[in-house]
């Protein structure tokens, strides 16, 4: 079973409908007891990193990540949860965040060129960077969904795709059995579900 944390930030529905569609049985749950059994996590996120940490910290579901991720179980942070992964962002002040991943969270608008539109929004291709089971379906050149005015830097040692918007974006991370996606497999279609078909069948 897959535990799509609930802790008051993210698209938690669609993803686990997703999951639905590919055969695979999700639970939407803020219960540790329940986030504990799981054989997998998805860590969702809608909004604004100093929030979103704040109430993974609130409910004590920050712990119960750390605490998980060490345990070798596989975990998936899609777009602001991606972000949460990272030691800290830059998003309207510096806030710390989980730590699982090395590297920092920066404005876009440093990094594009300035006539393009903040936030990106839309459909863009992911350049594969390093072989990973999360990708075994996929092919360079597949598009996916963005929705982000934030990208992960720092990181380079763990990206293993990028996207290009007016410069060369994080588009996906991973770090043993911890994985992260800028963008929002649930809005990619086809795509999208071939990469959570992935992760459901990554062994660490």
């Amino acid at each position: 079973m897959i535990a799509i944390i609930d802790y008051g930030v993210g698209n938690l529905f669609s993803l686990q409908s997703s999951f639905a569609a590919i055969g695979e049985e999700a639970s939407v749950t803020g219960d540790k007891k329940v986030i504990e059994k799981a054989d997998r996590l998805i860590l969702p996120g809608v909004g604004a990193f100093g929030d979103a940490a704040a109430k993974l910290r609130d409910t004590g579901l920050d712990t119960v990540v750390k605490e998980q991720a060490a345990s070798g179980k596989p975990l998936l942070g899609i777009c602001l949860g991606m972000q949460l992964l990272f030691d800290k962002s830059f998003e309207f002040g510096e806030y710390e965040g989980l730590g699982l991943i090395k590297g920092s969270v920066k404005p876009i608008k440093d990094v594009i060129d300035p006539g393009l539109k903040i936030p990106h929004i839309g459909w863009n291709s992911l350049i594969f960077k390093k072989e990973s089971p999360l990708f075994k379906y996929n092919e360079n050149g597949d598009f996916v969904y963005f929705v982000h005015s934030y990208y992960a830097a720092d990181c380079g040692e763990n990206v293993i795709a990028t996207t290009e918007y007016g410069a060369e974006l994080t588009a996906a991370v991973a770090d043993k059995n911890v994985f992260g996606a800028q963008f929002h497999p649930e809005k990619s279609g086809k795509t999208g579900l071939k990469m959570l078909k992935a992760f459901c069948e990554v062994q660490i």
